[in-house]
């Protein structure tokens, strides 16, 4: 059986760190890919670039994206996401330290699962990617894709 993978698409090295820390804290045992840029995360789900040998056949279980990425940003990744048949269906949960009601809006009209702040404080933190955890990788179940 092949083990899940979260795709995590974070350009801040502390909030890499602390997000790595969190899910291993709390026993989520998937495994965690990581991408620093939006063009890292376009070309891990299609294929091209830096991941153009990539089995594209196998998606993540769960993406956590920032949206402050660095060349391309996380709403123009969720946007093409979101446009294509192989991926338009991945749980895409956006997990940012933007607090501006605008990109939560525009995240949802995008097709954003999900909408989380990451707590400044380690505890909270925690607790927001334990929840994350339990939820979109126990009890969350995902369509099949076409």
């Amino acid at each position: 059986m092949e083990r899940k993978v979260i795709l995590l698409v974070e350009d801040n090295a502390r909030d890499e760190a602390l997000t790595l820390r969190a899910l291993k804290k709390c026993n989520i045992a998937n495994d965690v890919i990581v991408v620093r840029d939006g063009v890292e995360a376009i070309d891990y789900f299609f294929g091209t670039g830096q991941s153009s040998e990539r089995d594209t056949s196998v998606m993540p279980q769960l993406v956590l994206l920032d949206l402050k990425l660095p060349k391309v940003d996380g709403l123009e990744v969720l946007r093409q996401i979101r446009a294509d048949e192989r991926t338009k269906r991945l749980p895409v949960v956006v997990f940012t330290s933007s607090s501006e009601e605008e990109d939560m809006i525009k995240s949802y009209d995008l097709g954003a699962n999900s909408y989380v702040r990451k707590p400044v404080d380690f505890e909270q933190f925690l607790e927001a990617t334990r929840q994350l955890g339990m939820y979109w990788l126990v009890l969350n179940e995902v369509a099949a894709s076409d």
